[in-house]
């Protein structure tokens, strides 16, 4: 698995133009079908694929916090919102709130997530292959490949079955 993560961000540039034509021809034209499909494919995966023997994600990328996440979370740790942000956030590039460092701080050296409970809602939808109108995520999707053994492996099974 490690191997296969190290591999990953090659393996997902070799195949990116591929990838973005299949996703510009899904969006014009999407089967009937799709999330049917992407959720059958995501249940598949992901009963295989166990994300603590990874958490390459957790590890190398930060979610972005709604307001409801930092009220739930800074609540769950008995801060003020405000004690909430200083304490673990940044604002980025986008005006959105991310945690001020990479990997997770939040991210056990055994890969389990001490707030997994109370979590950001972009950890818990994560990589968001199960997602209605899949379609309209082609970008993330692609970007996920990239960090997601999960994710590549449904995006090479979609492209197989939808032709």
């Amino acid at each position: 698995m490690q191997d296969f993560i190290k591999n990953l961000p090659k393996l997902a540039k070799d195949k990116h133009n591929e990838s973005k034509k299949f996703f510009d021809k899904l969006k014009n034209k999407p089967p009937k079908n799709l999330d049917y499909v992407m959720l059958e494919l995501h249940e598949q995966e992901f009963k295989r694929t166990d994300c603590l023997q990874c958490a390459n994600c957790c590890k190398t990328t930060g979610p972005l916090f709604t307001d409801k996440d930092i009220e739930r979370i800074s609540k769950y740790f008995k801060l003020k919102p405000q004690q909430f942000i200083s304490q673990y956030l940044r604002i980025d590039e986008d005006h959105d709130y991310v945690l001020q460092s990479v990997p997770c701080t939040f991210l056990g050296a055994d890969n389990y997530c001490s707030i997994y409970d109370v979590r950001p809602k972009a950890c818990s939808e994560f990589p968001h292959t199960d997602r209605k109108k899949f379609q309209q995520i082609s970008n993330l999707t692609l970007k996920n490949v990239a960090i997601c053994p999960a994710a590549y492996h449904i995006v090479e099974e979609m492209k197989k079955l939808i032709k």
